[in-house]
């Protein structure tokens, strides 16, 4: 916990250094390039860029603490209030997509496990190869095309236009608006968690502890599931932990596919508008959720494997 905060307090000061502090003049960004001597003083003056710098920091800090992001200069809102629309977008996606990724990835890596250099092994690899492969906006484009194009010429309306149905508009509406994006992304991700799941328990399964076990006459499911598999699910909760931060950080091709408004294209159109208040935020937001996903990951590992104590 200690050291999430000093790398979320490092994290802060760089991006503090990076916008306000590097050479360059964020006045002349916020005004345009056409604005007079006089504009640009005014607005130094209003955001406190004609403050030192050191002043600067402490009054950016005192902000943040109190959960101050700035103004949009674009929408001309507040940031948070920017953030609060665009990442229930990104937390619906990370929800859904994480458990079919982990479901689809841990049953087919550990169905190659069980039988190596089996037509089951090989078949995986071929998943693997080609989720990996695959670029997502291709795969996007590709559901949207054959279940919503096709499906509605020949009039299968199962699944709605792009877009984001929030969860109050109705469990089925929010259901059917994310599926395709929810299988875009856990195909594309399973395919690490199958080969990373095959090698970590083909690693597992060759233990000493492993060989005692069915010794002891225990069934191949139980070795396979109590022992074998809890010692290999270690790395698959690391890769799990940065996933779902990343998607919740946002994810610009599919919400660009799918018409998702969320942190990714706002990012985007941010970095367009050069946004500065807004991409600050995002920044810091994704920067948030990495370190807290880095934080939960420790904490399961002490549940995991009993070698590890939480201090």
């Amino acid at each position: 916990m200690v050291f999430g905060l000093i790398t979320l307090w490092v994290v802060v000061t760089l991006v503090f250094i990076l916008y306000f502090v590097v050479p360059h003049d964020p006045a002349r960004l916020i005004a345009g390039r056409q604005a007079s001597a006089a504009t640009l003083a005014a607005v130094r003056r209003t955001l406190g860029f004609d403050q030192p710098v050191l002043w600067r920091y402490g009054n950016y800090l005192l902000r943040l603490v109190h959960g101050d992001l700035g103004t949009s200069y674009v929408h001309d809102e507040p940031v948070t209030e920017v953030i609060a629309n665009a990442l229930p977008v990104d937390i619906s996606l990370a929800f859904g997509a994480s458990i079919l990724w982990l479901g689809m990835g841990l049953g087919i890596g550990m169905t190659a496990a069980r039988r190596p250099r089996s037509l089951r092994d090989r078949l995986a690899t071929v998943f693997a190869l080609t989720g990996i492969s695959f670029p997502t906006f291709v795969l996007g484009l590709l559901l949207l095309y054959v279940f919503f194009y096709e499906a509605h010429l020949n009039g299968f309306t199962f699944f709605p236009q792009s877009g984001y149905a929030p969860f109050t508009d109705g469990i089925w509406e929010w259901f059917t608006h994310l599926l395709l994006p929810w299988f875009t992304l856990a195909f594309v991700t399973a395919a690490t968690y199958a080969r990373l799941s095959r090698s970590t328990l083909l690693e597992a399964l060759g233990e000493d502890y492993i060989r005692t076990a069915r010794a002891k006459g225990l069934s191949e499911n139980r070795v396979m599931y109590r022992h074998a598999l809890r010692s290999a699910l270690t790395p698959i909760v690391t890769q799990f932990g940065i996933d779902v931060a990343g998607v919740i950080g946002g994810v610009v091709l599919t919400e660009q596919v799918f018409g998702l408004n969320g942190l990714g294209k706002a990012a985007v159109f941010s970095i367009t508008t050069q946004d500065l208040p807004v991409i600050i935020g995002i920044t810091l937001v994704a920067s948030f959720f990495v370190i807290a996903a880095n934080i939960v990951v420790d904490v399961v590992y002490a549940f995991l494997d009993p070698r590890v104590r939480l201090a």
